[in-house]
């Protein structure tokens, strides 16, 4: 969620039970304009709080030029001073998936170490040997990060314009889904690099909008039923929570431009969420 919106738009998802004290987002009002000042962003956003056993992590998100390629993401924990993540590589990826699997502690320098058993060779001259697969959680909580907002992160159709050359903007004369259309899980698109867009037919390409149509649809997402749908405050806001990721909550207030998300959760993936529909 936008920075500049902060306390509008906490209201809006506290119905999912994501709060912060005043006196955190006093800290995050303040600190957040610094930040954008500091490392020249464009705008700065809220993401969420990744929960830990010691400390919890509050995560903030920079963009640039480009609101999808440029991307910072920072943490904290007194919402004061900030700390800048690294970019999450796919040897990282790698790492985590192998040695993390447990809570996140909250001490970003915590080693999450993993024995596996390896062969080398084949048949009797086959020989096993033990391999520790080790990752900090600092790594951990860049690819986390990294993992929602790949998977997750949403937006609602022409929020974002995507120019010829390439560069995704927002959209400034964006006023915001109707009531009806906002009821459509189709009005709502991955702000993420698409993959299902990609396999589309070309008679089907025909019918979208270049321009606002290069996300992949949540419709689309697959196992079906991984989000959840409704309308509250009187129909006054929309609200979509994912299943998957337990703790990431997107709103949009139909007919205006305000939207966005936020998490709130221990980091984990529903991997049971299949057999649960």
């Amino acid at each position: 969620m936008d920075s500049n919106s902060l306390y509008y738009s906490l209201e809006l998802v506290a119905g999912s039970g994501h709060t912060l004290s005043v006196e955190q987002r006093t800290a995050l009002q303040t600190s957040l304009t610094i930040l954008k000042k500091n490392y020249k962003f464009h705008r700065v956003l809220f993401w969420g709080k990744i929960l830990g056993l010691k400390e919890d992590y509050f995560i903030a998100q920079g963009r640039g030029e480009d609101e999808m390629k440029d991307k910072k993401n920072l943490y904290s924990f007194n919402c004061m001073d900030w700390f800048l993540l690294p970019d999450a590589t796919d040897s990282m990826i790698d790492k985590v998936s192998r040695a993390a699997k447990s809570r996140f502690i909250g001490d970003p320098s915590y080693v999450y170490e993993r024995l596996e058993i390896r062969r080398r060779g084949e048949g009797d001259e086959a020989e096993e040997e033990v391999v520790a697969a080790k990752v900090n959680e600092e790594s951990r909580l860049a690819v986390t990060i990294h993992q929602i907002d790949e998977e997750v992160s949403v937006v609602p159709r022409g929020a974002f314009i995507k120019s010829p050359n390439g560069l995704v903007q927002i959209n400034r004369s964006f006023g915001g889904l109707s009531l009806s259309e906002a009821g459509k899980l189709d009005n709502f698109l991955h702000f993420s690099k698409p993959k299902i867009l990609k396999k589309k037919s070309i008679l089907e390409m025909g019918e979208l909008n270049p321009a606002i149509d290069f996300l992949d649809v949540l419709s689309e997402d697959i196992p079906k039923g991984s989000w959840s749908h409704q309308f509250e405050c009187a129909s006054k806001v929309c609200l979509l929570r994912s299943l998957m990721w337990l703790g990431l909550t997107f709103y949009h207030v139909p007919m205006t431009p305000q939207h966005g998300y936020l998490y709130i959760g221990d980091g984990t993936k529903n991997l049971d969420l299949p057999f649960m529909l």
